[in-house]
């Protein structure tokens, strides 16, 4: 549609003129249909302020509301308590980061010191209603004491904006009742989850920078971090400084400790610093806060480079233009197409570039010339959909994150199954790293990547138990490789870890083998690619072929039990090889929906049912399908299970299972289920997404469902449906090429879903998958749609592979 891209914009307009230019060219700005305030209240936990891609440095005001702060913000009736310089995106369970919050004051009540308010209870402040902005690269918000907050960002730099009211009164003798104009701008030795142990805070009274480090918790993980942190300000003539401790201030000293008494621990004693100015001349006070996981020094080494001059306009201007470079390599054909629904598509592909974050330079556990990315958390959700769309859209950005996991492991002996903070995340299933590194190597992520310790990586995974698998590599791994699954009574004194999820974490351990089988084929290790490839059929010693189901309160059935009238499910097993039970519906949205989470008393499934985990055999979807009863009978029950309410799609298991149908030779029920949530589940709202973003695992999902090409996580596989547009184009990074998927006979209704017939760069194309070659080389998929299913994509030919038919 469009006859020059938004990349060639970028790097041919001048900096101040790229909105202009792509506006000009595209004839729309991306940035009217990316939304971060999407998935900001009912639990998805989205992180919507400043960022660069992939930033360390990550701006927001943060809010008092414990059930969804995860993000920092979240947009409720929740107070504010202050603005802070680092967090995740879309994580459940505890909240992360928000180190080192600082919080602005037009003045103190009688221009007395301990009548400002220092701890997060008595700061805390109204939003007023309508002021949140909220852009790639910028928030801002004006709280209830008329204080207007701008934020922006470099890579570790967060620089602050804060506007103050005019009406202020200078202090004088004679308005002590009053609120005098002498704003204050404290800093809180805290985090979100106040996790805070030990701290340090000092003030530069010449200066006025606060500068202070302190030691912190993971929130899904072991072990500890330390931060840093130094904050300089820019445009009022400083009045005076001091520290804060509980509620009391005072200008002396000037540097305070806090240490961990064993009293004071949830929350920690408040304490912090302040530095107090006389009125800015043009209400306007900026501060710099740089952060670094080495030292002081280095973060004010950090802001010191990366924002010399407080120029918040110019560096607003950049984190822009940033973010318009990684979105550049998409064009689509939006014509028809409504708001809504590219609100969904752009603002998903943004927030999957949220995380991870490049700590590179930042790591101070080990020395080492490879990139160090951070906030892999977690790999169980991000395998999925988070990197493969990655190695679409920035395969530059996704060899650097395997790179870096490879380097993980040089040092820390295991590859990650999540990681934050430098510290390690519980491991949820299997060693899902694997799934990232095989899935990257079939796919030509190859620049300074060394494969042959990547292999060996991965292989560790496979072999050697470590002693705590509750946060790297697998458990029960003797009994994986003596009986072939992981048996629900396991003995097990090799290692330590939660002895649950023995269903789950053995069609995980099978898929992993898998992986690491294609990448021992391809790197030539044919004895080793035997052995992985016999060990991803160990699903099959988990099926119980008798198992029946009764379903409480389907969609159908909503006030009583009925039989599914589907047989054979995935069951508990024991060592002497006899089957146990869990009911297959438990932890679905149906039946005890949060009884399969990571606790000593979990089940057998991890966040979702066996009902789901029945249908987790990607290596080998031709073998499960004839286990099930064939393609027709498979196709009933994978359509139950959508249809019946026993899946969420909020988890990211749901994923695949939406797109199954194309192993069964239905590629039209894939596409029909695609459309079945979105826009239900994922829209444009505040709440407008399923669950937990995940580190913009949700966003991935809806932007990849979107394009009409579905990875196979871990395959050189793309599952095709028609796109959401008339017509979708990437241009690859690292060859150059653009890929194209058009639609004929498009209508933005989407009763034409079908798919009639395909060409590729003109020749008639009948398998209902591609290879990443199309993305790689470039080409034009065209796709003829129908209201009615049609026989393209059904022959068995034409069916994605698996091992069993593959060879």
């Amino acid at each position: 549609m469009y006859q020059l891209s938004f990349q060639s914009v970028v790097r041919l307009a001048a900096l101040s003129a790229v909105v202009d230019a792509e506006v000009g060219k595209r004839a729309f700005d991306v940035f009217d249909f990316v939304d971060p305030l999407i998935g900001t209240i009912n639990g998805g936990h989205v992180f919507p302020g400043a960022t660069l891609p992939f930033g360390m440095a990550k701006a927001v005001a943060d809010v008092n509301n414990p059930d969804e702060k995860q993000g920092g913000f979240a947009s409720d009736n929740s107070d504010i308590t202050g603005f802070s310089h680092m967090h995740d995106s879309g994580t459940g369970g505890s909240p992360s980061l928000g180190n080192f919050p600082i919080f602005p004051q037009t003045g103190c009540p009688g221009d007395i010191i301990n009548n400002c308010f220092f701890t997060k209870d008595e700061r805390a402040s109204r939003r007023i209603n309508g002021t949140v902005v909220a852009k790639p690269g910028y928030f801002a918000v004006s709280l209830n004491t008329s204080i207007h907050a701008e934020m922006t960002v470099t890579n570790h730099t967060a620089l602050y904006r804060f506007n103050f009211p005019s009406n202020a009164s200078a202090p004088t003798h004679q308005n002590q009742t009053t609120l005098p104009y002498s704003p204050l701008i404290l800093v809180d030795l805290s985090d979100l989850p106040d996790s805070i142990t030990n701290g340090v805070v000092q003030v530069n009274e010449t200066t006025g920078r606060l500068t202070g480090s302190g030691t912190f918790s993971p929130s899904f993980g072991i072990g500890n971090y330390n931060l840093s942190f130094c904050a300089d300000f820019s445009g009022a003539p400083l009045r005076d400084t001091g520290v804060w401790i509980n509620n009391r201030a005072g200008s002396q000293p000037k540097m305070l400790k806090r240490m961990a008494d064993g009293i004071n621990n949830s929350p920690p004693l408040p304490a912090g610093a302040w530095t107090q100015f006389y009125p800015p001349p043009n209400n306007q006070i900026l501060a710099r806060v740089g952060v670094s996981f080495i030292s002081v020094e280095k973060a004010c080494q950090n802001a010191e480079t990366e924002i010399p001059d407080f120029g918040f306009d110019k560096v607003r201007r950049a984190a822009e233009e940033a973010w318009r470079e990684k979105l550049s390599v998409i064009e689509v054909d939006a014509t028809g197409v409504s708001e809504e629904l590219q609100t969904v598509f752009w603002s998903g592909a943004y927030r999957s570039m949220i995380s991870p974050q490049d700590y590179t330079g930042e790591n101070p556990l080990w020395n080492s010339t490879e990139p160090y990315y951070d906030s892999y958390y977690c790999i169980w959700d991000s395998f999925r959909s988070i990197h493969p769309l990655l190695t679409l859209l920035d395969p530059q950005s996704q060899t650097l994150m395997v790179r870096s996991l490879i380097d993980i492991y040089r040092h820390e002996g295991k590859l990650p199954d999540c990681r934050m903070s430098l510290c390690k995340g519980f491991t949820q299933g299997g060693s899902n790293a694997d799934v990232v590194l095989a899935d990257a190597y079939l796919k030509n992520i190859t620049n300074g990547v060394d494969w042959k310790t990547g292999y060996e990586a991965v292989v560790s995974d496979a072999e050697d138990e470590p002693e705590n698998w509750a946060v790297e590599g697998r458990g029960g791994l003797t009994s994986w490789k003596t009986l072939g699954y992981i048996p629900t009574d396991d003995y097990d004194p090799y290692g330590v870890g939660p002895f649950t999820r023995s269903i789950s974490r053995t069609v995980e351990y099978a898929y992993n083998d898998f992986c690491i089988a294609e990448m021992a084929q391809g790197l030539g290790h044919m004895a080793d690619a035997e052995k992985y490839i016999a060990r991803s059929n160990n699903w099959k010693n988990m099926y119980k072929v008798d198992q029946i189901s009764l379903v409480p309160n389907t969609t159908n059935f909503p006030n009583s039990t009925v039989d599914s009238g589907f047989v054979g499910f995935l069951q508990p097993r024991y060592l002497n090889g006899t089957f146990g039970f869990q009911d297959p519906s438990l932890c679905s949205p149906l039946y005890n929906f949060t009884s399969c989470y990571l606790n000593p008393d979990g089940h057998e499934t991890y966040e979702g049912s066996s009902w789901m985990y029945t249908f987790f055999v990607p290596q080998d979807m031709a073998t499960l399908i004839t286990t099930l009863g064939g393609p027709e009978e498979f196709s009933k029950r994978l359509s139950y299970l959508h249809t019946s309410g026993l899946l969420y799609i909020g988890d990211e298991q749901a994923f695949l299972p939406v797109f199954q149908f194309h192993y069964a030779g239905r590629p039209g029920l894939s596409a029909y289920f695609s459309h079945f949530y979105i826009p239900s589940q994922f829209n444009d709202t505040l709440s407008g997404i399923a669950g937990n973003d995940d580190s913009g695992a949700m966003g991935s999902f809806t932007t990849l469902s979107m394009m009409g090409l579905w990875p196979v996580p871990g395959q050189d596989v793309y599952l095709i449906t028609p796109p959401y547009f008339p017509s979708v184009s990437v241009t690859n990074k690292q060859s150059g090429k653009t890929a194209t998927i058009k639609n004929v006979n498009f209508d933005a209704g989407y009763e034409n879903i079908y798919i009639q017939s395909a060409t590729l760069d003109g020749n008639p194309y009948t398998r209902n998958w591609i290879t990443h070659s199309f993305w790689l080389g470039g080409g034009i998929l065209e796709l003829t749609l129908g209201r009615n299913e049609s026989a393209w994509g059904t022959r068995e030919e034409d069916l994605p592979p698996s091992s069993s038919t593959s060879g």
